[in-house]
């Protein structure tokens, strides 16, 4: 990896996109850290230290993916988070709406189409993404109130400013949608100019940022001896998450010869790449949410009377050392596995397109046993995915049960975080190294 990318700080055009992607980082970061006007930053930091001390986490896997902007309600509070909620949404809607699926099936006129509604949507997710977090900033509930917001110390947005309430806030909520726009575009400008996918690069680099103060406060809470050993238990995840990431199943793929004009075609052999691990990092968003809902729900309530079906919720569905919190959320993660690779791939689909060009598989007939034998092995492979998935996932669980420290949850050294860094990291280095093959190719021509 490392030589990677000493070839590609040599190559002068490589070296121009990895510079580009550099800068687009550091503007991401700037506005990450700059506050949103109307809000007091000084009260943000009191407050973020009340939430650390009561171990009070709340919002903590969406601040995690903003790289601790969202506590913050800085600029890019909201982060990438409205833009990949859209973007899944789109994908699922394309299973049910034919008009999105005709777009899909169109090449890449309707993907340009289709990432047109998935902007409109990030802009009206972010919205109401926007002035969801304004509102609970307003009564103290981002911080699960631990904040008094009748203590002027404590106002996240304070009264005492000279203009009218509803204007603070309007503006407070126009910044923060129009901090997402930018963010959006500054993944594209990745994409486009620089190296990687945007998106991808912008959600690593929010978590990496966070790493060396989590870091920092596991080693002063819990000592040198268990933070040594969280890093050797963190180096032998991103070993297993590297391992499975990798692991594919190949399906051999034979095209006949055909003579088109005076032209033969055909004759090749390839094959289909079969992912271990076909869903990505998507079932463990989707069974995170579902998992917040109970927490959020309880924040509508005085904590100091809650009901005993109340109580039982809070201790089971929104404390994550409880065993049938993490026993749901290992449940949750298989199935919206199951689910959503049976909704991203199509077995039927993929076989009638290779029979469309002559392809077959070794042994088996064209047609409904094709997609019956893909079908096949995907199910027996998406099990071990699955079940990788949920134990990396519920593995942050563990950590800060050993360490004692609710404020752990979703700390960045285990489960969403671990899987999105490698996979990212694992991609940008395949693709340095596509185009370096391209600038440097060895063969027998020479």
């Amino acid at each position: 990896m490392l030589s990677a990318f000493s070839s590609a700080l040599r190559t002068p055009d490589l070296r121009k996109k990895l510079l580009f992607t550099v800068a687009i980082i550091a503007i991401y970061r700037l506005g990450a850290t700059l506050p949103s006007p109307g809000v007091s930053y000084a009260n943000v930091k009191a407050c973020l230290a009340l939430t650390e001390a009561s171990g009070n986490g709340v919002l903590n896997l969406l601040n995690l993916f903003s790289g601790g902007a969202l506590l913050q309600l800085s600029v890019f509070a909201l982060g990438i988070m409205p833009y990949i909620t859209a973007s899944i949404i789109l994908q699922l809607l394309t299973v049910v709406i034919p008009r999105l699926e005709q777009l899909r099936k169109e090449g890449q006129s309707g993907q340009a189409k289709i990432t047109q509604y998935t902007r409109y949507l990030t802009l009206g997710l972010a919205v109401l993404q926007a002035s969801a977090f304004v509102a609970l900033a307003r009564t103290g509930q981002l911080f699960g109130n631990v904040c008094d917001q009748d203590n002027p110390a404590y106002q996240i947005i304070p009264e005492d400013t000279g203009l009218p309430m509803w204007l603070t806030l309007t503006v407070l909520v126009m910044t923060m949608t129009a901090g997402t726009g930018v963010v959006m575009w500054l993944g594209e400008l990745i994409t486009d100019r620089g190296v990687g996918n945007g998106m991808s690069v912008l959600i690593f680099t929010s978590i990496a940022a966070r790493l060396p103060g989590e870091g920092w406060t596991i080693k002063t809470s819990s000592g040198t001896g268990k933070f040594l050993l969280v890093i050797g238990l963190v180096l032998v995840i991103i070993a297993l998450v590297v391992f499975i990431e990798q692991a594919q199943r190949r399906i051999p793929v034979q095209y006949a010869k055909r003579m088109i004009g005076r032209r033969m075609y055909g004759g090749t052999s390839t094959y289909i790449p079969l992912k271990v691990n076909q869903a990505g990092v998507v079932p463990v968003i989707f069974g995170s949410s579902l998992l917040y809902l109970p927490q959020l729900y309880l924040q509508f309530f005085d904590q100091n009377n809650l009901k005993g079906y109340q109580i039982w919720i809070q201790n089971n569905l929104a404390d994550p050392t409880s065993p049938i919190y993490i026993g749901l959320y290992f449940l949750l993660i298989i199935f919206f596995t199951y689910f959503y690779v049976s909704i991203t791939f199509n077995p039927t689909e993929v076989a009638e397109n290779m029979k469309k060009y002559g392809g077959f598989v070794p042994g088996i007939r064209p047609g409904k046993p094709t997609a019956d034998y893909l079908d096949f092995i995907l199910s027996r492979i998406t099990l071990p995915g699955a079940l990788y998935l949920a134990m990396i996932s519920v593995l942050p669980n563990f950590f800060f049960i050993w360490l004692n420290q609710q404020q752990y949850q979703n700390f960045p050294f285990g489960g969403t975080a671990v899987l999105i860094m490698v996979g990212v990291g694992l991609e940008t280095v395949k693709q340095i190294e596509s185009q370096l093959m391209q600038r440097n190719y060895e063969g027998f021509l020479r």
